[in-house]
């Protein structure tokens, strides 16, 4: 399963790198594959496991905000692996070359 997830505290304030750097470590300590992105952090594992994860990072932001809006978007096909880096290289190979990736 992938899963792309954001998570916003509300009422913390603009500058939210504090509260994303937290989140960011429960996701590198989590043992998951990942990739964070500008807006948003995907993951691959098994469901159990991704979601648990997005809930234990949901539930730690609710400790420092009185109201936290968590964003999912699941990718779940049976019998894929891989898959955080192979989307990539599938669309690559369809273009029939490499995407800058910054």
């Amino acid at each position: 399963m992938l899963a792309s997830f954001s998570i916003s505290p509300v009422g913390v304030g603009e500058a939210l790198s504090k509260h994303v750097a937290e989140i960011v470590d429960i996701i590198d300590r989590s043992g998951l594959k990942y990739k964070l992105g500008a807006m948003q952090t995907t993951v691959e594992g098994g469901d159990a496991e991704v979601m648990a994860l997005i809930l234990q990072c949901h539930r730690h932001m609710r400790t420092k905000a009185k109201r936290v809006v968590t964003h999912i978007a699941i990718d779940d096909r049976e019998g894929a692996s891989g898959r955080l880096t192979g989307k990539v290289a599938d669309v690559e190979k369809a273009l029939g070359r490499k995407l800058s990736r910054e």
